[in-house]
């Protein structure tokens, strides 16, 4: 069994009237990537921000590494990487500057940092442009760069605040390839704050879901499958309406359900029976050209447990 290497207990911040972040009890294993996810707003940058000791909490209490967040800040920050909403990185620098800057607060000596330098460059496939400054490159690229600044000094533990937001869906795809390559050769834990459920999905071990500073659900991805989603019926054809989705929501056997164009997706509960809902479509007008039957994603896990706590 891995060791805890954060563990928060009843951990709460409020601003003024707003509660950010709301009895938040969680533990995260050592030697996993942890994926934090819920929408913008939710309190996943305020988590960060706390464990990090850059903000206090209201109420509660988390120790990340074994130290406390209130009176131990400095020694989580030493030993940890962050990147956060800005990168960083100096722009007028080069990029191998960049990380030879960062080495030097580290303390590391100069063999160690041509040696790191040379490592990630080239793992990141930026050794050849390494002398190049950092401000004319691609965001892509300068997340690359932002990616091998955090893990230049070899912490144990990263945290990651949204990634590739704002990037291109290849873009995004190349820097989650390198991220997953890195992480595996680092051996290092990994806190990642996301909405971006394919990107969950992909990297993460165990998954957590907060809406508006509540922890909803906590499970490895395929855990939360089985849990919260169970089978799923894909069914295509035309003249499906919003009141339709509406039904097909009040009845008992249905976790979640959505249009899109001319295709519904129906997220069950385990053991319940497709044929009354088609039904029910075809009494209300709809047209059925097509069933498929499945097992619910990471995205229909998210919308169904954003849905049950709306009600």
């Amino acid at each position: 069994m891995n060791t805890a290497i954060i563990r928060t207990e009843q951990l709460s911040r409020s601003f003024g009237s707003v509660q950010a972040v709301n009895e938040l009890s969680l533990e995260v294993p050592a030697g996993i990537v942890f994926g934090f996810l819920g929408p913008n707003g939710s309190g996943k940058t305020t988590t960060i921000h706390l464990l990090l000791g850059l903000l206090e909490a209201s109420r509660g209490r988390a120790s990340v590494l074994g130290f406390d967040t209130r009176t131990q800040a400095d020694k989580i920050r030493e030993r940890t990487g962050a990147l956060l909403e800005f990168s960083g990185l100096y722009e007028r620098m080069s990029a191998e500057d960049n990380l030879d800057f960062y080495g030097r607060i580290y303390q590391m000596s100069a063999s160690e940092r041509r040696a790191r330098i040379k490592e990630l460059l080239t793992h990141l496939d930026l050794w050849d442009r390494r002398g190049e400054r950092a401000g004319t490159w691609s965001r892509g690229m300068k997340l690359k760069l932002a990616v091998a600044r955090v893990l230049f000094h070899r912490p144990s533990l990263i945290f990651l605040d949204e990634p590739t937001a704002g990037l291109d869906p290849v873009a995004a795809a190349a820097l989650n390839n390198d991220l997953a390559s890195l992480v595996k050769q680092e051996g290092v834990t990994v806190f990642l704050n996301t909405h971006n459920m394919a990107e969950a999905q992909k990297l993460a071990d165990l998954v957590g879901v907060i809406r508006h500073g509540k922890l909803l659900a906590v499970g490895n991805p395929d855990e939360l499958r089985l849990k919260q989603g169970g089978p799923q019926a894909e069914i295509y054809g035309h003249g499906f309406t919003t009141q339709m989705v509406g039904a097909l929501k009040q009845q008992p056997g249905v976790v979640h359900a959505e249009q899109s164009n001319n295709h519904l997706t129906i997220v069950l509960r385990e053991g319940s029976d497709v044929g009354p809902l088609v039904h029910l479509i075809v009494q209300q007008g709809g047209v059925v050209e097509e069933v498929r039957r499945g097992t619910a994603d990471l995205v229909d896990v998210f919308l169904a447990l954003m849905e049950e706590q709306r009600t």
